[in-house]
């Protein structure tokens, strides 16, 4: 399942073309929006974007893993990770896929 890659030039060039900015206000207006979310992230807050999904911070404690070469015991220190969830709708509509079939392929004529 080969894909392209939304990247931060591609964000800002939808604003420019959709909402009217310039070029170098839709590049800080996107940047702006992404410094938010990860400053929030940062912070341990959850991030909830409506019809899209939750980026949250979990907490992991310590554990026990192993040294997959040696089989050696290493201790794991705490750590925190972010987690995504995909809301309802998004999943739904990954689901549906691109053509709007419930089995993603584009059918008709």
């Amino acid at each position: 399942m080969a894909g392209r890659t939304l990247t931060r030039a591609d964000l800002s060039e939808v604003v420019y073309r959709q909402i009217g900015l310039s070029r170098t206000e839709a590049a800080a207006f996107v940047e702006i929006v992404l410094k938010e979310i990860t400053d929030c992230i940062e912070r341990g807050e959850a991030v909830k974007l409506s019809s899209f999904g939750s980026f949250v911070v979990r907490k992991k404690g310590q554990r026990i893993g192993r040294n997959p070469k040696t089989g050696t015991e290493v201790p794991i220190s705490p750590r925190r990770v972010m987690v995504f969830k995909p809301s309802a709708i998004l999943k739904q509509r990954i689901n549906m896929g691109p053509g709007g079939n419930a089995d993603g392929e584009a059918h008709g004529p």
